[in-house]
């Protein structure tokens, strides 16, 4: 039977090496997992590192470890996604090296470890990620040669290594190893480029992304008050916007998202079976928009346009509502060519089945509201004209100036949260705000509905494009009027400027307080962000196809691409075979000098033979040729002198180099 042959234990300095690659590979990983597993997990990679330095863990304490990192991802993010699988591998590569003893365990956790960065993509594929994975491969490379070098005995350990000659060793081993990884790099960039520029790409992906287990705050086809707090404290972009020609005032721009018809009582639902028909008619009152928004990853169909919205591109619909959809899910960010214009009249010929859809109340709920809107219904009186409509919509806008406060601190909503707000609280945001006045509008018998999106955005001076936060989320409400159509009302601008606290609106990006030093930071990054999304995760099939056409070529084919990438394929492998071919020769310049001169003898005839030392060639080579040999048997001496003799001799190391390279037979 076959002895066992065990891997020899790490060295203490190579052990630093293998956990520095493993945390550099788990860091990007753990910042694009929820803020409490992300430092959990961080937190606790650096407790076991710590105690398993001497010797590995308990096989029962990895035991409860593992279980208790699974269980918190249950917690924070359950169900079955992307983002609960690459919380399970950042525990599970938190929690190795509680295991990682020999040489063999040290390059399986370099091994693992490397798929966190590569995980890392799955949910965000921003520079910062980029540069944090290169990083990490370039520290998990370093650590295999330390691994290779120590398991094939190449150096001393460098815990041993005080003294000058161990330290200058080590020093220039790290120097070496640093160059050998750059040098990897530098041989595979070229085909890595090749093949994300020119290899042929698929209009569709063969294969879509799972869902994630915990969404992200953003846009969705329900609403439900106080459900939309976490994004109104989410400064991170939701798009941006490049307008050709005049722009909106910013209190203009209402930027539309989905319609909500359907009121249970608590939550707000959009109505579906509405994205089959046309758009309703409507009748411009201004010239068009014209605009361009880059949209952030939603994982959803959910679009926005600047209100309302009159032409979009292909792969993009407008519902019988004016909801812009997308006909596939958002896993990318996404640029649409769209058109908007201010509105004279929309729908102004109301079908019944929606007017009873938008005047429909659940049963049971809110009976104070309801009262409140017949008996103001019974004052205001009817008319044909809808006078009587626009005045009972004005006096909630008065008592809403005159009673009401804008605030973000909000308890939860209890089951007749409409009444509690109108009658009792009277405080909240525009979720409260649009939701009340819609049913208040509903319960006078004046068609309402609520419409959610963005409202606002920020001008971004370098580049000048638009930003809209997350932040900048809103809901207001439209109402129907005889002859106008539906009209935007927005409840939450009828606030009194006094009565607001909590505000956002004014919140410039990079700005704390009053201090504003850091806005231009922002402004940079953020147009560099915006670069970054043009130039790498917005480069798409139709993009590469158009990839030549400033050289004057309209499109390229697929075979057109095909044959490209393999000249370009071609050249870097080129480039690849030379810098190896380069990295091969003799790096000492000394010997380098001597062996090109012992090429020139040898294209005469008088070439050294591989046994033979210096001096006894150079004294045949002055049987033939005396001038030539007794000047060979110098610099043979010279060079031996350089290379072990004295530091003296050594000095002189340049004069002798030109002199070799000066010889000729």
């Amino acid at each position: 039977m076959a002895k066992r042959i065990h891997s020899p234990a790490m060295t203490t300095h190579a052990r630093k090496h293998v956990l520095l690659a493993a945390a550099a590979c788990l860091l990007p990983l753990l910042l694009q997992l929820p803020m409490s597993l992300g430092i959990g997990y961080g937190l606790g990679a650096l407790a076991v590192a710590a105690a398993s330095k001497r010797k590995p863990l308990p096989l029962l304490l990895r035991l409860l470890l593992g279980g208790t990192a699974l269980l918190a991802v249950l917690a924070v993010a359950p169900g079955i996604g992307r983002d609960s699988a690459c919380a399970v591998l950042a525990a599970m590569l938190a929690l190795k090296p509680a295991e990682t003893v020999s040489l063999r365990d040290g390059r399986s956790l370099v091994g693992f470890a490397l798929f966190g960065p590569f995980a890392t993509f799955l949910l965000d594929q921003g520079p910062v990620s980029l540069l944090l994975a290169l990083a990490a491969v370039l520290l998990a490379l370093l650590a295999l040669q330390r691994l290779a070098m120590d398991e094939g005995q190449a150096m001393p350990d460098q815990g041993d290594a005080g003294q000058g000659h161990d330290a200058a060793h080590a020093t220039n081993w790290q120097r070496q190893a640093v160059f050998n990884v750059l040098h990897l790099f530098a041989l595979g960039l070229p085909l890595a480029l090749a093949a994300f520029w020119l290899f042929p790409r698929l209009p569709t992906p063969l294969w879509g992304l799972p869902e994630r287990s915990v969404a992200k705050p953003g846009l969705s086809d329900s609403m439900t008050p106080g459900g939309m707090i976490d994004m109104l404290l989410d400064d991170s972009p939701a798009a941006r916007v490049q307008f050709f020609g005049p722009a909106p005032r910013p209190d203009q721009m209402y930027w539309r998202g989905p319609v909500l018809w359907d009121f249970d009582g608590r939550t707000w639902h959009q109505a579906m079976a509405l994205q089959g028909f046309s758009p309703a008619p409507m009748q411009a009152g201004g010239p068009r928009w014209d605009y361009q928004i880059e949209l952030e990853p939603s994982e959803n169909r959910q679009l926005i346009a600047l209100d309302v919205p009159a032409q979009l591109p292909e792969g993009a619909r407008i519902s019988l509502d004016y909801t812009p959809w997308a006909e596939s899910p958002q896993y990318n960010v996404s640029r649409w060519r769209m058109q908007s214009q201010p509105v004279a009249a929309l729908e102004a010929d109301l079908p019944d089945p929606l007017r009873m859809r938008a005047l429909l109340l659940p049963q049971g709920y809110n009976p104070r509201t309801v009262a409140l809107g017949k008996q103001w219904r019974r004052e205001a009186g009817s008319d044909s004209q809808g006078r009587s409509d626009a005045a009972i919509a004005e006096r909630a806008l008065a008592m809403i100036r005159r009673e009401f406060t804008y605030t973000l601190n909000v308890p939860l909503t209890g089951r007749n949260e409409i009444d509690d707000f109108l009658f009792d609280r009277k405080a909240g945001y525009c979720e409260h705000f649009s939701s009340s006045f819609v049913v208040l509008m509903r319960a006078a018998g004046i068609p309402a509905r609520v419409v959610t999106g963005y409202s606002g955005a920020y001008r971004n001076p370098i580049g000048n494009y638009w930003l809209v936060r997350k932040s900048d989320a809103h809901a207001w409400s439209e109402i129907w009027l005889p002859k106008r159509g539906w009209v935007r009302v927005d409840p939450t601008a009828a606030v009194a400027p006094e009565r607001v606290h909590d505000t956002l609106a004014d919140r410039r990006p990079g700005q704390f307080g009053n201090f504003s030093g850091l806005v231009p930071v922002f402004n940079a990054g953020d147009w560099l962000r915006r670069g970054w999304n043009d130039f790498v995760l917005g480069f798409n099939a139709q993009r590469q196809r158009d990839l030549l056409k400033p050289l004057g070529i309209d499109a390229l084919q697929p075979r057109d691409l095909v044959a490209l990438f393999a000249l370009i394929a071609g050249l870097a492998v080129l480039w690849m075979s030379w810098l190896i071919a380069r990295g091969e020769r003799q790096r000492d310049p000394l010997l380098r000098a001597w062996h090109a001169l012992e090429a020139r003898y040898r294209k005469l005839g008088h070439g050294r033979a591989v046994h033979e030392p210096a001096q006894v060639w150079a004294a045949r080579v002055a049987a033939d040729q005396p001038a030539a040999g007794e000047h060979l048997g110098i610099l043979a001496r010279r060079v031996s002198n350089a290379r072990y003799a004295s530091a003296d001799e050594r000095g002189a190391l340049t004069r002798l180099l030109r002199d070799l390279r000066r010889h000729r037979p």
